[in-house]
């Protein structure tokens, strides 16, 4: 492999590194996932936290575009996002 090759997070081939962690977290994630998974779990937490920084970085460009976000509609849109992910705008929902 060569370092001129670009690859999108989980893409390519696998490449072993060190990396040092608390002796709690990884108790914690061995506990979790066992000592063979440790390797799977860490691969899928900086997936998760690279799409983060992506977010954050859009956000950020909305914002200098666009000002920031109204707090009132976003409190609006996420009370809608919670009910319908809950059921509370179906049939099922109410009937409950």
């Amino acid at each position: 492999m060569t370092d001129d090759t670009d690859f999108l997070p989980g893409g390519g081939p696998t490449s072993g590194i060190s990396v040092t962690l608390t002796a709690g977290t990884l108790q914690a994630i061995r506990e979790r996932v066992g000592k063979r998974g440790v390797s799977a779990y860490l691969e899928r937490a900086a997936q998760r936290q690279i799409e983060r920084d992506n977010l954050d970085e859009l956000i950020s460009a909305m914002e200098e575009a666009h000002g920031p976000a109204d707090p009132e509609a976003v409190a609006a849109k996420r009370a809608r996002l919670t009910r319908a992910v809950l059921g509370a705008d179906s049939d099922a929902g109410a009937a409950a």
